[in-house]
C-alpha cells in the first residue's frame, strides 16, 4: 500500500509538471536561455514513455550538468530516477539469477530491491531458487542459508494467497510452490537431513515434473537414511548391542524399522521412475543395491516381493515423515 500511495503522489507530480510535454519544454525555455538545459530535459521528455534508458540517461546527465538546481524539473528528474531504477533492479533480478547465472550480483541486487519493498514475492521466489541453482550448477554452498529463508518466505507467502505478477520461470503456481519445496529439501540435506525430509515430502505431492524425478526420492531416501535413521541405527547399538531383548530394546527397532521402511519405500520411487532411461542407468543400479539391501534386513534376508513393491511404488501416495 505504501508503494502505491508513492506511485499515486508521484503521478501527481508528473500531471503537475508534465500535463504536456510541449508546454512545459515551452515554460522551460522561458525560463532559461541555456541552450545545453534545454536540449537534455527534451531528450528526456521525448524518451521518457518510448526509451526509458535513454531517458534514463538524459535525466542522470541533467543532474549532473545542474547540480546545484532545486526547481520543478530537477525535483520531478530525481523522483524520476529513483523510481526508474527501483523497476529495473526488479527487471535486472530474474535476469541475473535464470540468464547471467550471476548469482553473486542477484543476491546483492535482491537485497536492494527488498530494502525498498519488504514483502516482495518474485524477489523471494528469485533468490531462494537462485541457491540451488548456485549449488547445482557451480557447487557453490555460500548462498544456502539465505536461499532457504528466502524459499521459505516465498512459501508463507504464496500458501497465504500472494501471487506474482509472472509464474515464470516456473510454469505456475503448483510448480513453483514444488520447485520451492524442493529448493529447501535439498540445501538441507547436507546439514541438516531430518530437516529435508518434510519438505522433499510436499515437493513430491504436487502433480509437477518433480513427481515423475528419480532424483527426489533418492533425495528424500538419502534424508532418511543420512538423518535419523543413522542418528537411531548408532543409538540402537550403543544402548542395546550385545543384550538380551528388553521392552525398551523391542520398542527402539520397531522405530527404527519404521524408517527404515521409509527408505525402502523411497529408494523403490527412485528405482521406479528410473524406468529405462539411459541417463539413470548407473544411478538406477545403485539405488537398486541399497533398496535391496534394506528390503532385505527387513525380510530376513529375502527378496521375494521387491520386485512387486517397485512396480507399483508410484502409484501410492507418499507416506508421512514418523
Amino acid at each position: 500500500m505504501k508503494y502505491l500511495i508513492q506511485r499515486v503522489a508521484f503521478g501527481a507530480c508528473l500531471i503537475a509538471i508534465l500535463l504536456m510535454s510541449g508546454g512545459t519544454l515551452v515554460a522551460m525555455a522561458q525560463e532559461t536561455d541555456d541552450p545545453v538545459k534545454i536540449e537534455v530535459y527534451t531528450r528526456f521528455v521525448n524518451n521518457r514513455k518510448t526509451n526509458e534508458a535513454a531517458a534514463y540517461q538524459a535525466a542522470r546527465d541533467y543532474l549532473q550538468k545542474y547540480p546545484k538546481d532545486n526547481d520543478q524539473y530537477t525535483q520531478y528528474l530525481q523522483k524520476w530516477i529513483v523510481i526508474y531504477e527501483r523497476d529495473e533492479r526488479k527487471r535486472t533480478l530474474p535476469q541475473l539469477v535464470y540468464n547471467a547465472k550471476n548469482f553473486a550480483g542477484a543476491y546483492t541486487v535482491g537485497k536492494q530491491i527488498l530494502a525498498d519493498e519488504p514483502d516482495y514475492l518474485p524477489a523471494f521466489i528469485h533468490l531462494g531458487y537462485a541457491g540451488y541453482l548456485a549449488m547445482t550448477m557451480a557447487k557453490n554452498e555460500a548462498f544456502n542459508a539465505e536461499a532457504q529463508a528466502y524459499a521459505n518466505k516465498a512459501i508463507q507467502s504464496i500458501e497465504a494467497g500472494k501471487s506474482p505478477g509472472s509464474w515464470l520461470p516456473f510454469k505456475g503456481k503448483d510448480d513453483t510452490l514444488a520447485q520451492l519445496y524442493y529448493t529447501v529439501g535439498f540445501l538441507s540435506l547436507k546439514s541438516a537431513p531430518e530437516r529435508a525430509i518434510e519438505p522433499l515430502i510436499r515437493a513430491a505431492q504436487f502433480e509437477t515434473d518433480l513427481k515423475k524425478s528419480p532424483t527426489i526420492y533418492y533425495y528424500l531416501a538419502a534424508a532418511y537414511e543420512s538423518g535419523p535413521y543413522k542418528t537411531m541405527a548408532a543409538a540402537y547399538q550403543t544402548t542395546f548391542a550385545g543384550k538380551d531383548e528388553s521392552a525398551q530394546s523391542k520398542l527402539a527397532l520397531e522405530k527404527l524399522n519404521v524408517i527404515i521402511d521409509r527408505m525402502i519405500d523411497a529408494y523403490a520411487r527412485a528405482v521406479a521412475a528410473s524406468g529405462n532411461d539411459p541417463a539413470n542407468a548407473q544411478n538406477k543400479t545403485q539405488w537398486s543395491n541399497k533398496l535391496a539391501e534394506f528390503y532385505k534386513f527387513r525380510h530376513q534376508g529375502s527378496d521375494v516381493g521387491l520386485n512387486d513393491l517397485i512396480a507399483g511404488a508410484l502409484v501410492k501416495p507418499l507416506p508421512p515423515k514418523p
